[in-house]
């Protein structure tokens, strides 16, 4: 079988694809109603949401008779069809006898359905049942899931080998992703084959897998009609894959740029990058990294396909170690959110756009506040300027607002963190608790910096609301919400208001510019983020 296995000579840091245009990979939306008549609206639905494919579930259905429902799935079906009849033992719902199961599946290819997807576990003996009478048109896709882990690259190879081996069209493997890192170890499964192949990495760590098929080889990725009604674990929506990641768009030559970090569903980045990247015909796209080790990360996906990083919570800081070299300021800060391959020599180099977009936003809320225009000095300078946070983002700002020559407090869980960083930026230091009783004069500033009140841990704040009244601005980090409980009790005070998003869009307009070496589109940045 040497022939037929895929070649395993990349290593996954060597990762490489080979040239070409736009998506050839289809979209299939898995419709699992309870009835032939939910079927048949979900199917529709499926077609309006932008699917090539529908995925008829028909062991979701309550009742099913394959001689009276069979024909009608597949004649009424407004997209190819596939026809799955998934086993418990394979993560399915069927429970029934096995012979009537292929029975049903030898019957749906008899009816013209397009693919028929067939369990490993039982291939050999129903490809050698239908005795090579099978229509031109319908393709068998064998399909093995293994839902605790992904193995080597070895192992998958041999797995795709034994597949083959079964007369399958085309071949399916999923496995688990227990590290974003494994799948790199599909990819290069999927990018070397010579055969139609869909591999998938199950969970949300492996979600990558879904939306870079058309960049690795992948024949076909999955996309659900509504959010969380998912036939696999990590599943995005067709919504989600077709308008946020622009699938259709993405190729062979497309270059991948993302957001490191733990969490990161919450992040608006790929709606922000991915639609800037469209209208500037930029060959690029950007994607959620959720990721447990970012040394292991970086050394993983080290090939030039895999252009640049935003890093958020709780990298900011082990990012900078990861660099091959690191800008001034983000050396000065001692955090980096922003990791960009240089083309030349494929090194990673480390900035710091944080503390820009924020102190900016701060600086406008003030100037706002007092109606001050053509000011020619910082309207930070003097001030009292409380940082809650001792992290990459603490450090951002702490760095500004000392170089805009505010007075830099730093309040901290851990006071020794506090007073590390107090010590660097030549401020004083405070524990959290502290915070609360420390109002030494009016008019300071205060900017939270941690993810104390993101979602969805919405009803928390790290500051009580009679703690506020000695602030003339609060500025939060935090972006989802929009407005946090900390902002709304400070509006409720009389506090000028600044939210995450300002900070957001702010270190986004250099991150764009140095993934791209375009202008950033400042007016389509604040349309778009207008929306959250």
């Amino acid at each position: 079988m040497d022939s037929i296995r895929p070649s395993l000579a990349s290593s996954p840091g060597s990762l490489r694809s080979n040239g070409g245009g736009g998506s050839t990979t289809l979209v299939c939306a898995p419709v699992m109603g309870r009835s032939v008549e939910e079927m048949l609206v979900d199917m529709d639905k499926a077609k309006a949401g932008g699917a090539d494919v529908a995925e008829i579930r028909v062991d979701y259905l309550r009742s099913f008779s394959p001689n009276r429902d069979l024909e009608r799935l597949v004649r009424e079906c407004p997209l190819s069809s596939l026809i799955t009849y998934r086993p418990k033992w394979e993560g399915g719902e069927y429970e029934g006898d096995e012979n009537s199961r292929q029975d049903a599946l030898r019957l749906a290819l008899e009816l013209g359905a397009d693919y028929i997807d067939v369990e490993l576990k039982v291939a050999h003996e129903f490809i050698n049942s239908i005795n090579g009478k099978k229509p031109i048109n319908s393709k068998i896709i064998v399909s093995s899931h293994n839902y605790h882990s992904t193995p080597s690259v070895e192992e998958i190879g041999d797995l795709v080998a034994r597949i083959q081996s079964t007369g399958a069209d085309i071949v399916k493997i999923a496995t688990t992703a227990l590290d974003v890192t494994d799948v790199a170890r599909m990819f290069q499964i999927t990018v070397n084959s010579h055969v139609p192949i869909i591999g998938l990495v199950m969970t949300e760590r492996g979600l990558i897998s879904r939306l870079l098929c058309p960049k690795f080889g992948g024949f076909l990725t999955f996309g659900t009609i509504e959010a969380g009604v998912v036939s696999a674990p990590g599943q995005p929506t067709l919504k989600d894959l077709l308008d946020v990641y622009d699938l259709r768009r993405i190729g062979l030559d497309t270059k991948i740029f993302g957001l490191i970090g733990k969490p990161v569903g919450h992040s608006k980045g790929p709606v922000l990058y991915n639609r800037a990247f469209k209208s500037d015909g930029f060959n690029g796209v950007y994607v959620p990294f959720l990721v447990d080790d970012i040394a292991k990360f970086l050394k993983t996906y080290s090939s030039p396909d895999f252009a640049g990083f935003s890093c958020t919570i709780p990298y900011k800081e082990e990012a900078l170690k990861c660099c091959d070299d690191v800008d001034p300021i983000a050396k000065s800060i001692g955090a980096v959110n922003l990791i960009v391959r240089r083309p030349s020599d494929g090194k990673l180099i480390g900035y710091n756009t944080d503390f820009v977009g924020a102190i900016s936003a701060i600086e406008d809320g003030l100037r706002g506040s007092r109606n001050i225009k053509g000011e020619t000095g910082s309207p930070l300078a003097g001030k009292l300027f409380v940082v809650i946070g001792a992290g990459g983002a603490g450090k951002a700002l702490a760095y500004g607002a000392k170089e805009k020559g505010a007075r830099v407090v730093i309040a901290n869980r851990t006071y020794e963190k506090a007073r590390e960083l107090a010590d660097l930026v030549g401020g004083d230091a405070l524990s959290l608790s502290e915070l609360e009783n420390f109002h030494p004069e009016g008019e300071m500033i205060l900017a939270n910096t941690t993810s104390i009140g993101m979602h969805p841990k919405i009803d928390e704040t790290p500051l009580p609301k009679h703690a506020l009244s000695t602030y003339s601005l609060v500025f939060d980090a935090v972006y989802t919400p929009k407005i946090t409980r900390l902002l709304r009790e400070a509006q409720e005070v009389g506090a000028v208001t600044v939210g995450g998003l300002e900070m957001f869009i702010g270190q986004a307009y250099e991150q764009y510019e140095r993934f791209t070496g375009l202008p950033a589109p400042k007016e389509l940045f604040r349309e778009i983020m207008s929306d959250y």
